[in-house]
């Protein structure tokens, strides 16, 4: 059984325009796409780092927002 998660930081993308792409990026030695996401403008996706997710890729003007700061994809 799948440890449970226990970051509870949250990130959040917002799309600028259509067809954003939100790429999830496997842990491990082998880094692999495991989840795509496609949003429209003015879609709002909240998500956060998991035991299977490493990093995201985002491709297409977006703003993302983390408890890091705001920045804005071009």
């Amino acid at each position: 059984m799948d440890k449970p998660t226990t970051n509870t930081d949250f990130f959040v993308i917002k799309a600028l325009e259509d067809g954003v792409n939100v790429i999830g990026l496997t842990r491990g030695s082998d880094t692999r796409f495991h989840h795509s996401e496609k949003l429209d403008k003015g879609e709002v996706m909240i998500a956060q780092f998991t035991e299977h997710t490493s990093a995201v890729k985002v491709r297409g003007k977006a703003i993302i927002q983390t408890s890091h700061g705001e920045i804005k994809n071009d």
